[in-house]
């Protein structure tokens, strides 16, 4: 259960009827996405009311004749599917700003400079966002919002999206220590084991990713991999 203090009002109106509940903001996007949630757990109280402030509640005769059902959960899920939430103005900021790095990262992994075809820092992305004045949408996925912030970006600094393809071979001894961390940052396209015990690869992975990966490589490996960015 979410405290009430944290709880959205979440609202459906309909044929002069209000039915309401008190959510967790946290699972709003969840359930408008189709997803499934346990909405009963993330309720402040579970309860249908007709005006949530007021504590009136809705009556179960009102639910079954416009939801076909009193049950909570499933009403508390059509609620939040086809009405309003209401954000307070700090949970919209708290929201905002936590969707915003959620978008900032997104671009930081999968931008490059295309001038150098070196990948953007974190905070110049950061920087620059704040710089074009980018409004986030708390209620929208980050996923969805990277591409408007991408168009403000680029009258600011060269971005682009882009995918390194990038050579690794490594001595027998590291295979072991570094594959996984390999295919974690990427797709492995090719690979062989050499006549010498040494390892070979072709990886690719999103271009802004490509310091962290050789960063990666270097630790496992003591500095013994090999590497070389391909055309």
């Amino acid at each position: 259960m979410v405290d009430i203090e944290e709880a959205i009002v979440g609202r459906l109106e309909t044929k002069g009827e209000s039915f309401e509940i008190l959510i967790d903001p946290k699972i709003v996007k969840y359930l408008k996405e189709g997803k499934e949630v346990d909405v009963a757990s993330h309720m402040a109280i579970e309860e249908i009311f007709k005006d949530a402030r007021k504590g009136t509640k809705q009556s179960d005769e009102k639910l079954k004749e416009f939801f076909g059902t009193a049950e909570v959960a499933t009403v508390a899920r059509e609620i939040v599917k086809r009405g309003t939430v209401q954000l307070t103005t700090e949970q919209r900021h708290v929201m905002a700003e936590t969707k915003r790095k959620q978008v900032a990262a997104i671009i930081a992994r999968n931008a490059i400079n295309p001038q150098t075809r070196t990948p953007h820092p974190l905070p110049r992305i950061e920087a620059a966002m704040e710089e074009a004045r980018v409004r986030i949408d708390p209620m929208k996925s980050a996923e969805s919002q990277v591409q408007d912030v991408l168009d403000a970006l680029r009258p600011l600094i060269p971005i682009r999206f882009d995918s390194a393809r990038i050579a690794v071979k490594l001595v027998g001894e590291d295979y072991g220590r570094c594959y996984e961390d390999i295919v974690s940052f990427g797709h492995i396209t090719k690979e062989e084991w050499l006549n010498d015990g040494s390892w070979v690869c072709v990886v690719e992975l999103p271009a802004g990713m490509q310091t962290d990966f050789f960063e990666r490589l270097g630790h496992k490996t003591r500095g013994r991999a090999e590497t070389k960015i391909l055309k």
